[in-house]
């Protein structure tokens, strides 16, 4: 009991310090402290450093150094960051090609060479290679398994235990229907909005068709097939494997078949097309 109390009796002891005045040896500042108190007051300190270090870490940029804090949203922006840097890009280049010419003219140097229009919409000879390679893909696929459209059961048993993540957020505006060849839902979306892979699996094909637009098929396991139509970008190439939920596109209005922004969204079980509303809560 003497050392306990000897021991508390040492840390409330009371210490001054004090500081003088080299020339006058006035004292200027003088300190009272004891253990006790000095341990508090640090302890006070340290919280206030540590509650004023994660104000800043939150409300600046700095956050998004910290491990983990990747998620969606920020990938969204900075695909959007993406999207506006090349767009801008590209009317930089036109704005140089209309200045270099206007300059031409004023010489007499060179005749007027035609700038393409960003408004206007063309389609080159990549777009028209990929569109037959998109029909001999289809073509091929369903020779392969053999089915007939027109004698699809409403509905196919699927597997249990499966999880499908819905494509993309938005109001489904048109639905499925294989008696007028809507072999998918529409989904209405906002603008640059992230398309998701809704199971894992490989894209089997990534490309551009004139009616479906930037479209892309993913396999699955178990024989599904998902297809993705219409989108302004795709994010993913042929052979690339995805996750469960993974930005694969940026919903969009492309192809001669859209009227709006939109992603047409079909999945498919052993060839033959089912309705994405009987699996997927949208």
């Amino acid at each position: 009991m003497k050392k306990k109390s000897a021991f508390w009796e040492r840390v409330r002891f009371k210490y001054k310090l004090f500081f003088l005045n080299e020339h006058t040896l006035e004292e200027v500042f003088s300190l009272r402290l004891s253990l006790w108190s000095a341990f508090w007051i640090l302890l006070g300190f340290i919280f206030i450093l540590i509650s004023l270090t994660s104000i800043v870490i939150i409300n600046t940029p700095i956050r998004n150094y910290l491990p983990g804090y990747m998620d969606s949203e920020i990938r969204r922006d900075m695909i959007d960051n993406a999207l506006r840097s090349d767009s801008l890009e590209q009317a930089l280049r036109m704005q140089s090609q209309y200045l270099e010419n206007t300059l031409a003219i004023l010489k007499g140097e060179s005749p007027i060479t035609k700038i393409s229009q960003p408004d206007t919409v063309s389609v080159n000879k990549e777009s028209l290679e990929k569109s037959k390679d998109l029909e001999e893909f289809v073509r091929n696929y369903e020779e392969e398994e053999r089915y007939n459209l027109n004698v699809l059961p409403s509905a196919t048993p699927l597997p249990a235990n499966l999880l499908f993540y819905r494509p993309v957020q938005g109001i489904i505006s048109d639905k499925f229907d294989i008696s007028r060849k809507h072999y998918g839902v529409d989904i209405t979306s906002s603008p640059k909005s992230s398309v998701v892979a809704t199971m894992k699996g490989t894209v089997i094909f990534a490309g551009f068709d004139a009616n479906s637009g930037h479209i892309m098929l993913i396999q699955h396991a178990n024989g599904f097939v998902s297809v993705y139509k219409h989108n302004a970008v795709l994010l993913k190439q042929q052979g690339d494997n995805v996750s469960a939920g993974e930005a694969i596109a940026i919903v969009g209005n492309t192809g001669n078949l859209s009227n709006g922004t939109h992603l047409h969204f079909e999945l498919w079980y052993n060839g033959k097309p089912v309705n994405p509303e009987e699996y997927i809560v949208f």
